[in-house]
């Protein structure tokens, strides 16, 4: 009998052995490790159970039950009791950033989703074109359109669920032909454009009386994104405006007069109030000219009267009309709050404000019954069954985006982070309470943009980045929560010369891990702090390559000319763990700077090829040579969604491209070494993870069961991977051993194998010892507690399969095997299920195996009970 051994760190050194009873000796193979050598491993969610930013939603008329959101990258999600508790329905598809959601009038069992969210902010994420479900959204099916990247909205005919219109805005950043109007008839299938204004006017609205299917209203809108950070500038064009349809979106034609505004124009939404015979139209319209507000058509849009000059009732991150469906007065406005007119939109009055999300993207009312409602705001998703007067929770929705990651050393370790529009979080990695809830994490006084970072010699000290250069310092002890910005913070956006510095919308900001662990953070310049905040020094010149009075800076600046106007910004530092005073640095129009002497001087390190204006979104600075970084490079805002990603061995001397092999579509968020393996590469890309087991070269999917949203940051901490995602939460991948030994081709193995495991800690067990919570409640999931042993078998390996745990004089301390169902007395296997850990049955199938010991002899015989 073959023994495979190997030892589990615990801390009495214990041996485990995986017997087999056929005589195999593991062959090795020098190829990557394929999926099937960890397909056991399995992410786990952690929280927290917070909601993020819901663009869309919708509900079933007359289910006062059934609701659907859309979120910005966190995909659909349904509930089945009015709130009290989500399951998402979007885990496996191409893109979880969703723009449009329509429940088929005739058939609620359709529904279609069209991806890509259009509100214009920094962080907006792109799609992949349509989908449909028939089933209520247990299945979907992808309906192509996928170059047009970015949905708007999509009307269905309420007579024909197979008919549908789709309101396409197309890139962000660049020309494409598939902006406009679509429309299929065959539940699409296929598609006719049937409306082309070119590859500068997408369509961005459709609305529409259901009593009057023939009748249809669109939007059109104009509209580039620069690559840079300018919040504000202006997201309008001379083709954006209003087009009608009198055959349900056959035809269009330009909806006019004078009563409109013309010129550069931005966002239009659109509005029909119902029982009008679609001759109530309303039209929130966001003008340069100072002729924006709310527009109200009594003919069909033959004439118009601007009825509220308001602005903030038309902008191109909230704007959203819901009229009544019952009411033509009654009329609901997005904004910084829900706002409701009761008199055809000339006065309107707060309905929902904050706390409840600070900006609100839509409102589904029910027409069978309009006291049930349900919005999506930059919180979540909310139902109300009574007309406003209470809503349900956004505390159940992990939707939260995060954009950095920090952790500390403590066990359990914590993970901290700055959740968007939702502030900060700290999340314990377990729970004494056998689940992780809301008992387990908290806020941390910080900022909600960059996150927030422990400091590394003491974790009830963490500093916060936030908006414009916010710096703050807070003290878990003592509760105080400090300013200790380097400079009075900026003006969010500013364009260069209306403020001293110039920052992005992540401030970044980094900790050195070795002492006296120095804190920097940037701007266009960088400021590091040697006393915890208490003063700072600026340690660089102007690193973004921009031109003292450069020439030709006003007014909508060229993509060629804006890193000269000072438009840069740094965006990623990394100090090196592997090295005194070495520090990389990247900004976000393409520029990677090296000191190697304690910032007294700075080398452009910046690979050639990089384009300019490819944000370097984080270099990796190595954990075990300080001469290797790797660079996560990122140029979709120049429209090219190319992965990108290098590698350097020699300080920045030569680079050597790494991102092929990676998705085509998914620009690269974050590249890292595990510290414990060189040449072990893990990789978040706007779609998902991947690894590298020979340092770039390869690259093939760690999704898992991980859902599909976008990873902004990723670390290692010990033996675990810890994601940041744009729409899903935090996730954790427990114990990397399965992947740490594929790294080197010689340990391989071909053949049945146990992988040497990592560090395991004997723990009470998972239960819960106080109130049980609902089951209701949500929570995440505990790492197994016990030893995770891994090990892997080939096709044709007979039975048994045994594992046995041998203590240093090799006694046997436990036994398991495949001829072993370890079953017991009820009594008993509720003592071992619920205090020591599953009763198992050790698997013997081919590929990949996590089985968990929980660090304990034998169970005692089974007590009886009278």
């Amino acid at each position: 009998m073959t023994r495979l051994i190997g030892v589990a760190r615990t801390r009495l050194a214990l041996m485990v052995v995986l017997a087999l009873a056929s005589g195999m000796l593991p062959a090795l193979s020098a190829a990557p490790a394929p999926e099937s050598a960890y397909s056991d491993m399995r992410w786990r969610l952690v929280g927290p159970f917070r909601g993020g930013w819901a663009t869309t939603a919708a509900g079933v008329p007359r289910d006062p039950a059934t609701y659907y959101f859309g979120s910005a990258d966190g995909g659909v999600w349904r509930t089945t009791d009015a709130g009290v508790t989500w399951q998402p329905l979007f885990n496996d598809q191409g893109s979880a950033s969703i723009g449009a959601l329509a429940v088929a009038p005739g058939d609620p069992k359709v529904i279609w989703v069209g991806t890509g969210q259009v509100q214009q902010r920094w962080d907006i994420v792109d799609g992949d074109g349509v989908y449909r479900s028939t089933d209520g959204g247990a299945t979907w099916k992808k309906l192509g359109l996928a170059g047009t990247k970015h949905i708007g909205a999509i009307w269905v005919d309420p007579k024909n669920a197979d008919t549908a219109v789709v309101a396409a805005m197309g890139h962000m950043f660049g020309p494409n032909a598939e902006r406009g109007l679509y429309r299929t008839t065959d539940g699409g299938r296929s598609w006719n454009k049937v409306l082309d204004r070119g590859a500068d006017v997408g369509a961005v609205d459709l609305a529409g009386d259901p009593a009057q299917p023939g009748i249809l209203f669109a939007s059109l809108w104009q509209v580039r994104r620069h690559p840079w950070l300018d919040y504000f500038q202006p997201p309008v064009g001379p083709g954006s405006g209003i087009v009608k349809s009198i055959d349900g979106g056959a035809t269009w034609s330009p909806v006019g007069g004078k009563d409109l505004p013309t010129g550069d124009l931005g966002r239009i939404e659109l509005a029909v109030a119902r029982g009008t015979s679609s001759r109530r139209v309303f039209a929130a319209i966001q003008s340069e000219g100072g002729k924006g507000g709310l527009y109200r058509s009594e003919n069909g849009g033959d004439s118009w009267q601007r009825v509220n000059a308001d602005a903030s009732l038309a902008t191109a991150y909230t704007s959203n009309l819901t009229p009544d469906p019952k009411d033509p007065e009654i009329l609901w406005a997005m904004g910084r709050s829900l706002r409701v007119s009761k008199d055809g939109g000339r006065t309107f009055h707060i309905a929902r404000g904050s706390p409840g999300g600070d900006d609100y993207h839509f409102l589904w009312i029910d027409p069978a019954d309009t006291r049930r409602m349900i919005t999506a705001a930059d919180q979540g998703a909310v139902v109300t069954l009574n007309g406003g007067e209470t809503w349900s929770s956004w505390y159940n929705q992990p939707t939260g985006q995060f954009y950095r990651l920090g952790l500390d050393d403590r066990f359990p370790y914590w993970i901290y982070g700055g959740q968007q529009d939702s502030g900060t979080v700290s999340i314990a990695s377990r729970s004494d309470y056998g689940q992780i809830t809301f008992r387990d994490w908290r806020p941390v006084g910080g900022e909600e943009r960059d996150g927030d970072v422990p400091d590394p010699a003491n974790p009830d000290i963490v500093y916060g980045a936030g908006l414009g250069g916010r710096i703050t310092k807070w003290n878990a002890q003592t509760g105080q929560r400090q300013n200790v910005a380097p400079w009075p913070v900026s003006t969010y956006g500013a364009r260069p010369g209306t403020g001293r510095y110039r920052y992005d919308w992540i401030t970044p900001l980094a900790i050195s891990p070795r002492p006296p662990h120095a804190i920097y953070v940037g701007a266009q310049v960088l400021f590091r702090s040697l006393d915890a905040g208490a003063s700072w020094q600026t340690v660089s010149p102007d690193l973004t390559g921009a031109i003292t009075g450069a020439a030709h800076c006003d007014g909508d600046v060229p993509m060629e000319r804006a890193t000269a106007c000072g438009f840069g910004t740094i965006f990623a530092i990394s100090p090196s763990p592997a090295a005194d005073g070495l520090v990389w640095m990247g900004t976000d129009n393409g520029r990677i700077l090296l000191t190697r002497d304690d910032t007294r001087t700075w080398t452009d390190v910046t690979p050639r090829g990089l384009a300019d204006w490819t944000k370097i979104n984080h270099v990796d600075a190595s954990p075990t040579d300080p001469a290797t970084a790797y660079v996560a490079a990122d140029a979709h805002r120049r429209d090219d969604f190319r992965p990108t990603a290098w590698r350097t061995h020699d300080f920045g001397s030569g680079w050597t491209e790494i991102g092929h092999g990676l998705p085509d579509g998914a620009w690269v968020g974050v590249v890292r070494q595990d510290p414990k393996r060189a040449g072990l590469l893990y990789a978040g890309t706007s779609r998902g993870i991947w690894v590298s087991f020979d340092d770039g070269e390869h690259w093939q999917s760690l999704q898992l069961n991980l859902p599909t949203t976008g990873i902004n940051d990723l670390r290692v901490h010990g033996d675990d991977l810890i994601v940041a995602t744009q729409g899903r939460a935090i996730w954790i991948l427990d114990q990397l051993a399965p992947l740490r030994a594929a790294v080197a081709s010689a340990q391989i193995p071909a053949g049945p194998a146990l992988i040497p495991p990592g560090r395991a800690y004997r723990l009470r067990g998972n239960q819960n010892n106080d109130t049980p919570l609902p089951p209701e409640e949500p929570h995440g999931d505990n790492p197994p507690a016990g030893a995770i042993l891994d090990y892997v078998l080939p096709p044709g390996v007979p039975s048994p399969v045994t594992l046995e745990i041998l203590d240093p004089s090799g006694r046997t301390v436990r036994r398991f095997s495949t001829d072993d169902e370890h079953r017991r007395p009820e009594a008993d296997l509720y003592f071992s299920e619920r205090y020591l850990g599953t009763a198992q049955k050790l698997p013997a199938s081919p590929g990949h195996h996590r089985f968990v010991w929980n660090l304990r002899y034998e169970p005692p015989a089974a007590l009886e009970y009278e």
